[in-house]
């Protein structure tokens, strides 16, 4: 039997073999100091014989390699190793010196790549999905010639992107439809209802699978995994909230399959995350990753920006999203305590009073759409009657799972506080996957853009939408029912739902390679991290993270620099990222060639 230093050898050998001279200075170092001013001098050798154009090398190759020196020097600066309280640069010499160290293939992977990166060598060209479409060679092309040449190739780029994002259906596809009414019908059957009662929002409400009752029933409609199984028994048996209507649930099919999977991982936990909510017990605040807690100056209000801020009038939803940011305070579906206290929300109103510095609101949750015609209507007239306030957004992804809450009587309450030149009412909504949009979501939606109100979507980058062109099948959905794509979120750093989550290299390669070919209007949505307790960073602008350390379990370390970097002192924020090769062993696994991401790698 190999010992384990025997099975990590060659793994180490394919590294060094990519800069056999870095293996040989690190070698030949007595001391980390020593190798790291080594290091430093081939590195800047190395980046100076480019730019004088000693050696000529591709101008693609030189973009990734400039990068890659650029984290290089990162990554082995001490001040950066204080930060991460970590040694890359010990562990390679360590590995260099003694033929290993204590890492994790991983690790292995993200130097590997690096130093291919630094010697041209990355060889990410073409991606998988264009390995048989030849790039035309234009020097010497002009005019009508080059232009037809041009647009073949553009056309066959064009059925490429197609031809994969057909793998993602939606509720519009015919066969789907035909599926899900035969669902509908069986749902229907088993809870007595009939069609009128389907299209009754409160009939929805009513029968929402949320308890130990109702869950023999919702086995009966839908095939469940032995794990699903045991997550929602759990999770039911300790309280965890958890919550599924029966619009949404007729979106799931039968039985599970690849379809359907972003749908029934939406709402259907994983066992490790019902585990880790019954570990923290009563001290759920400890899962307040946003540090919302720190950022609410009076109840019900949270601010982390000079002119927005949020209200929560409403602590839950009809159903519970897995990796819902505020799992740490939000109540089971329909919960008395879910609605706020009127005299807390008289207060909270009032604070906007108080603070006319505050021109945007967001209404959010909790779902505020769970609240009658009435309440909500209150709300948005006390918003509307202070003359400071200019924006009115309202958050919900009602039109997903109960689109039948969207009525006329509720619009024309939107309608009735949008005034032009004096106040903006919008909705963001919060969709996730093509196979969430149905025609009565797009009759929702529409109403809801009857009323004047432009709706915006929210999606967070999960591990279940992030296969290649996934996210651009939503957005072109999306656009086809007048929705503008708004947001992407880098998933967050909560250890659980550590299976939702994507490196973020992820979503900046799904940027560049992905969403880049579709039309402008489009691909509108902004890839961001959400810094805890400071707010949105924007993760195309490459001056407001760094990477600063790979760690022994191959997970990168960012520092991520607030939005206020330029107008305040505050300090950076330190995370820790999922490991790329932990990613790609479960695209792996899924059924997804790991080849195709190949490029990942070069993201930083």
């Amino acid at each position: 039997m190999l010992t384990s230093t025997e099975k990590i050898k060659p793994k180490w050998e394919n590294c060094w073999n990519a800069d056999p001279a870095i293996y040989m200075l690190l070698k030949r170092s007595n001391t980390v100091n020593e190798a790291r001013e080594k290091l430093l001098h081939y590195l800047e050798g190395l980046e100076w014989a480019y730019r004088r154009d000693v050696t000529e090398i591709a101008s693609w190759d030189y973009i990734i390699l400039k990068e890659a020196v650029r984290c290089l020097k990162n990554i082995i600066s001490p001040r950066n190793e204080r930060l991460a309280l970590c040694s890359s640069l010990e562990l390679l010499w360590k590995a260099a010196a003694t033929g290993d160290a204590e890492v994790e293939y991983g690790f292995i992977q993200e130097f590997y790549h690096l130093f291919n990166a630094i010697n041209g060598n990355a060889k990410i060209y073409p991606p998988l999905y264009l390995d048989k479409l030849s790039i035309p060679n234009f020097e010497g092309l002009y005019g009508q010639e080059a232009s037809i040449k041009r647009s073949d190739y553009l056309d066959q780029l064009s059925q490429s992107m197609q031809s994969r994002v057909k793998r993602y259906p939606s509720g519009f596809n015919p066969e789907i439809i035909q599926e899900r009414i035969q669902h509908k019908i069986k749902i229907l059957d088993a809870l007595g209802g009939t069609e009128d009662d389907w299209m009754d929002w409160r009939w929805q409400f009513k029968h929402v699978f949320k308890d130990l009752d109702n869950f023999e029933v919702l086995k009966d409609l839908i095939e469940l995994t032995s794990e699903e199984e045991s997550a929602i028994q759990l999770a039911l048996e300790n309280n965890i909230p958890f919550g599924i209507t029966p619009h949404y649930l007729h979106l799931m099919d039968e039985k599970p399959n690849s379809k359907d999977l972003a749908v029934r991982r939406q709402v259907i936990p994983p066992i490790s995350y019902v585990k880790k909510m019954i570990d923290v017990g009563d001290d759920r605040s400890s899962l307040d990753f946003m540090r919302e807690s720190d950022t609410t100056p009076i109840k019900l209000v949270t601010r982390r920006y000079p002119k927005v801020a949020i209200i929560k009038p409403y602590d839950s939803c009809p159903q519970i999203c897995v990796y819902c940011q505020r799992n740490w305070e939000i109540t089971s579906p329909f919960m008395p305590r879910a609605m706020a206290d009127k005299k807390d929300l008289e207060n909270a109103l009032n604070w906007f009073k108080e603070h006319p510095e505050i021109m945007d609101v967001l209404i959010t949750g909790g779902d505020p759409l769970v609240m009658s015609n009435d309440r909500i209507k209150y709300i948005i007239d006390a918003l509307s009657r202070i003359e400071t306030v200019r924006s009115i957004r309202i958050a919900t992804r009602i039109p997903i799972t109960v689109p039948m809450r969207i009525t006329k009587d509720l619009c024309e309450i939107f309608a009735k506080y949008q005034e032009i030149g004096k106040r903006y009412l919008s909705m963001v909504i919060h969709v996730e996957h093509p196979y969430e949009i149905t025609f009565h979501m797009a009759d929702a939606i529409k109403k809801v853009k009857q009323s004047e109100l432009d709706v915006y979507n929210q999606q967070v980058f999960t591990f279940y939408n992030s296969k290649r062109f996934e996210t651009v099948a939503l957005r072109l959905k999306l656009k086809e029912i007048g929705i503008d794509p708004y947001y992407s979120f880098n998933m967050k750093g909560k250890d659980e739902i550590k299976d939702y989550s994507v490196p973020m290299a992820r979503i900046l390669q799904e940027r560049k390679e992905e969403a880049r070919l579709l039309p402008g209007i489009f691909r509108g949505d902004e890839p961001v991290f959400n810094v805890p307790f400071l707010g949105k960073n924007h993760l195309r602008a490459w001056q407001d993270h760094e990477l600063i350390s790979i760690l022994p379990d191959g997970k990168r370390m960012y520092s991520f620099h607030p939005w206020e970097k330029n107008l305040a002192k505050v300090k950076p924020y330190l995370y820790v990222d999922v490991s790329i090769q932990s990613y790609l062993d479960k695209l792996l696994e899924a059924g997804e060639d790991p080849s195709d991401y190949r490029s990942i790698w070069y993201y930083y």
